[in-house]
C-alpha cells in the first residue's frame, strides 16, 4: 500500500498541522480545492489515501467524495470537518468514506486513523 497521502483542505493552517504530524512518515500532496483534488488523483501515481475537507468554497467535500468513488472506487478517503454532525458523518460513510475527523484534531488521532486506513 502506498504511503502517499493527498490532503485537500482550503485552510493553510490545516495543511501546516497535517504536515507537522504526517510528513515524517508519509509523502504528502497538498491541494486547496475539490477540482485540484480530482485532477491530482487522475494524474498522480500511488496515492493511498485522501484526507478531504467537507466545507470548501468551490464545492462540498461530500460531492468530491462521490466523484472520487465513481472514478477510484477503492480509494480510501477520510473526511475532515470543523462541524461535528451525525448526519454528515452518516452521509460520508454511506458515500464510502473510510473515516471522519473533527477539527481541531490531535496528532495521535490523525496518526491512528491514517494508519488504520492504510493497513
Amino acid at each position: 500500500m502506498s504511503k502517499k497521502i493527498l490532503i485537500c483542505d482550503d485552510e493553510a493552517g490545516v495543511h501546516e498541522s497535517l504536515k507537522l504530524i504526517l510528513a515524517d512518515f508519509y509523502e504528502l500532496i497538498l491541494v486547496n480545492d475539490g477540482g485540484q483534488c480530482l485532477d491530482t488523483l487522475d494524474n498522480a501515481r500511488d496515492v493511498g489515501l485522501v484526507l478531504l475537507d467537507i466545507k470548501m468554497p468551490d464545492v462540498n467535500g461530500l460531492e468530491i467524495l462521490k466523484r472520487i468513488k465513481e472514478k477510484h472506487p477503492d480509494m480510501k478517503v477520510i473526511m475532515i470537518t470543523g462541524y461535528k454532525s451525525v448526519e454528515t458523518a452518516g452521509e460520508a460513510t454511506s458515500l464510502g468514506a473510510a473515516g471522519y475527523i473533527v477539527k481541531p484534531f490531535e496528532s495521535k488521532t490523525i496518526m491512528a486513523v491514517v494508519q488504520k486506513a492504510l493497513q
